[in-house]
C-alpha cells in the first residue's frame, strides 16, 4: 500500500455490512472476553457487532452491568451521528451473553481476548485457568500494552496458543491492534489471529519482537517524556500543547504517518534537525517531578475529575462523548463509513 492512502477498516461501513464469511479454515465465531472494564466492553461490542457469539466475564454482575450499559452508550452515539440505524442494539446486544464463572465463558469458545488489569501475576492465574478450560484448538490472546507474555505462555501447557492482541481505546473505533507473537505462539496462532481481526473491521499491525511497550506505546511514552518536561519548563499551558500537538502533526499523523511524513518533508531535513535538537531532548529515566507528584495527590485524570485538566462531575460522560464523536468524524473522512467492503 502507498504510504499516504488510506484503505477502509473492513468493520468502518457499518450499515449494510455482510457478517462473517462462513466458510474458510480460519472461520470462529464464538468468542470469550475476559474483563469487562474499560477495554473489554468495548471489544466485546466489536466481536459482536460482526457476527461473533460473545461471552463477557467479569468477576461481579455488577461489573457486567456497567459493561451494557456502556455498550449501550457507545451504539447510541453511532446511531446518532448516522453510522448504525436503531437495529444495532438488537444486532450487537443480542449476540453477548455475560457471566461471572469462567468455566462458563470458556465453554464452546474458538478465541479468547484477556482484558484484565495489567498485573503479570493475576493475567498468569488467568491464563493457567483459561489454558486448563479450552480445548487445544482455541487461540488465547492478552490485550496487555506492553508486559512481557513469553513468561506467562511458559507456564501453561498450549503456550504456543497464546499471543498478544493490543487494542486501543475506545477499541470500537480505532482500527488499529497490535499483534505481538510470544516466542512460543505458532506461526499459525499468528496467521489465524491476523485474518480473524482483518474479518472483525480491524487494521493488525504486526510488531515483530516482544520488545517493552511493544510498538505504539514506546512512541507515545517517548513523546509524553518531553511532553511532562516542556510543561515542567513552563514552555506552553497544557490547554496550548494540547491544541498545538492535535492540531498539527497529530492531525497529520492520522492521515499518512511519521516515516511518509519524513519522505515528503526530506530525510536530509529531518536529519539535520534530529542533529540539533537530539542533545536538547528530555533524557529522564524515571518519571518526572511533576507527574510523581500528580499521582501522590490523587490527580489520575477524568476518573477522579482531576488530571492536567479538571472534569466536573456533570460533565465527565460528556468528555469521553466528545472524543468519540470527534473519532467518527475522523474516521468517516479517513476511512468512509459509507465504504461498500465487509467482512
Amino acid at each position: 500500500m502507498h504510504p499516504i492512502s488510506k484503505s477502509a477498516p473492513k468493520g468502518w461501513n457499518m450499515k449494510n455490512k455482510t457478517m462473517l464469511e462462513k466458510t474458510g479454515p480460519e472461520r470462529m465465531t464464538r468468542v470469550a472476553v475476559i474483563g469487562a472494564g474499560l477495554m473489554g466492553h468495548s471489544i466485546a461490542q466489536v466481536f459482536a457487532r460482526n457476527g461473533c457469539s460473545v461471552m463477557l466475564y467479569d468477576i461481579a454482575d455488577s461489573f457486567l452491568n456497567n459493561a451494557l450499559k456502556k455498550i449501550r452508550i457507545n451504539l447510541k452515539l453511532l446511531v446518532e451521528m448516522g453510522v448504525e440505524d436503531d437495529t444495532i442494539f438488537d444486532v450487537v446486544l443480542s449476540q453477548i451473553k455475560v457471566t461471572t464463572d469462567l468455566k462458563e465463558a470458556m465453554s464452546g469458545v474458538e478465541f479468547v481476548t484477556e482484558a484484565g488489569p495489567e498485573d503479570l501475576d493475576l493475567k498468569t492465574k488467568l491464563f493457567k485457568q483459561i489454558d486448563a478450560a479450552t480445548d487445544n484448538n482455541v487461540i488465547m490472546a492478552s490485550n496487555t500494552s506492553g508486559l512481557n507474555m513469553t513468561r506467562v505462555a511458559k507456564s501453561i501447557e498450549k503456550g504456543h496458543r497464546l499471543l498478544i492482541t493490543h487494542w486501543f481505546n475506545p477499541p470500537h473505533l480505532i482500527p488499529v491492534v497490535e499483534v505481538v507473537m510470544t516466542k512460543l505462539t505458532s506461526e499459525e496462532t499468528f496467521k489465524s489471529t491476523m485474518v480473524f481481526l482483518k474479518k472483525m473491521g480491524k487494521e493488525p499491525v504486526h510488531v515483530r519482537k516482544e520488545v517493552p511497550g511493544f510498538l505504539v506505546n514506546r512512541v507515545q511514552s517517548a513523546m509524553f517524556r518531553e511532553i511532562v518536561s516542556l510543561l515542567e519548563a513552563e514552555v506552553a499551558s497544557p490547554e496550548d500543547i494540547d491544541r498545538a500537538i492535535s492540531g498539527s502533526f497529530g492531525i497529520r499523523l492520522a492521515a499518512i504517518g511519521p516515516l511518509a511524513t519524513v519522505d515528503l518533508a526530506g530525510v536530509d531535513l529531518w536529519y539535520k534537525g534530529a542533529k540539533d535538537l537530539y542533545p536538547v531532548f528530555d533524557n529522564s529515566k524515571k518519571p518526572q517531578k511533576l507527574w510523581t507528584e500528580m499521582v501522590k495527590k490523587g490527580f489520575l485524570g477524568q476518573k477522579v475529575g482531576r488530571g492536567f485538566f479538571e472534569y466536573p462531575s456533570d460533565c465527565q460522560t460528556d468528555v469521553i462523548r466528545d472524543r468519540d464523536a470527534r473519532l467518527v468524524k475522523l474516521l468517516d473522512v479517513l476511512y468512509g463509513k459509507t465504504n461498500k467492503g465487509g467482512c
